[in-house]
């Protein structure tokens, strides 16, 4: 077979016909460096329930980011035992009554963008609502105050890149983010000493606080975590955010019925994640020998899970090629876009509410919404795919 291409910037508008040939031809496929990339949706779903499948070797390392050290890493990066009590401590904040609690702050904002939206003829929807919409929910779950949210955006981008496997950055990009998170970590450093001082009704200060038989978080677990939290609850919502909508305007047919069902939301969020997950990939290394698509692997091997192609297996999904906002109101297998097993999405509850409340309204408020061209121009990341911007007209 030919040479995988499926990562290559030209493809990044529409990489599914590369993923399906990839995934038609083989269930592994070799990359450049002995990395396996996994095409199909048993196989990934098998690699992420299996706890030897670790984000680092048996000894800690990790090939995918060795210049990152273990103390430098947020609890998504680690494996367990570490994983499982930074997680456990972290979800003791992250509660369901905490992201329940959010849902009128994001009403008045997905309301206060739109009706700025919806007074212009044309506009960017990243610039105007997908990208503003989880950087105000973000900074206000962590206590950070509006006139410090330009450094977010900034410091959440680098790290969003940095996201990639190593060998899909350049010296630069791995340079940026290293200063994004050491930038990030200055600035949360100092956030955190005041709330230490004067605890408020914020994340931060929740994180602080939490305790579990005399175990607590420390500040370099805390910075780590506030990382985490910046990169992964804010890009991953706004790809879902825009890439969900592009998808919308390109089924008007889909679109129309959204518009015309009542509670479809909460399952045609379900169907745009799986259709066009915002994390594409997902990487993972043996801790010692392994079996996978019936191939032998070995102490830290690494493999890099096709998540987007999974998504669409036509031995998992019917017609995965469609997009079927009805799909999940009835019995379908689930996606892997917030992944599984021990790593499964933290955030995923807060995402979900998010997307649901902004796309929600923005189909029944934005009736003659439509594309204003097809010529759009994406980011260079692999593993959290968006475009630059998506210019829509609304009258």
């Amino acid at each position: 077979m030919t040479a995988f291409a499926g990562f290559d910037l030209e493809y990044r508008a529409d990489p599914y016909p590369q993923y399906r040939a990839l995934r038609e031809a083989t269930p592994l496929y070799q990359l450049p460096g002995g990395v396996s990339l996994v095409t199909r949706y048993e196989d990934c779903a098998a690699a992420l329930s299996e706890t030897k499948w670790g984000r680092a070797d048996a000894n800690g390392f990790n090939p995918f980011a060795p210049e990152l050290s273990h103390e430098h890493l947020p609890f998504l990066f680690l494996d367990p035992p570490d994983h499982t009590r930074l997680r456990g401590l972290v979800s003791k904040a992250f509660t369901p009554r905490m992201i329940a609690g959010l849902r009128p702050l994001i009403e008045s904002t997905v309301d206060e963008l739109l009706t700025e939206l919806l007074a212009a003829d044309e506009a960017d929807l990243v610039e105007s609502f997908a990208y503003p919409l989880p950087l105000r929910v973000i900074c206000a779950m962590l206590g950070v105050p509006a006139r410090d949210r330009p450094l977010f955006g900034g410091w959440s981008s680098a790290l969003a890149r940095g996201l990639d496997p190593g060998p899909l950055l350049s010296p630069s990009e791995r340079d940026a983010r290293a200063h994004a998170m050491q930038d990030g970590k200055a600035y949360f450093r100092d956030l955190l000493a005041k709330r230490r001082a004067e605890p408020a009704d914020d994340l931060v200060s929740a994180l602080a606080a939490v305790e579990e038989q005399g175990d607590v978080l420390t500040e370099s677990e805390l910075l780590n975590t506030f990382a985490l939290l910046l990169s992964g609850g804010f890009e991953t919502t706004v790809s879902l955010i825009a890439n969900g909508t592009l998808a919308l305007l390109r089924n008007p047919g889909q679109l129309a019925l959204w518009r015309e069902t009542p509670d479809l939301a909460p399952h045609a969020i379900e169907e745009l994640a799986r259709y066009e997950p915002s994390v594409q990939i997902a990487a993972r290394v043996a801790q010692g020998p392994l079996k996978l698509a019936g191939h032998a692997f070995g102490n830290g091997d690494g493999i890099v899970l096709l998540l987007a192609s999974a998504n669409r297996d036509p031995e998992a999904f019917e017609d995965p090629d469609r997009l079927d906002l009805t799909r999940y109101t009835r019995p379908a297998p689930a996606h892997l876009s917030f992944a599984k097993g021990i790593h499964f999405c933290l955030g995923a509850a807060l995402a979900r509410l998010e997307v649901e409340i902004a796309m929600d309204a923005l189909v029944r408020r934005a009736p003659g919404i439509e594309l204003v061209t097809e010529d759009l121009t994406y980011l260079p990341n692999v593993s959290i795919r968006r475009m630059r911007a998506l210019p829509v007209r609304l009258r």
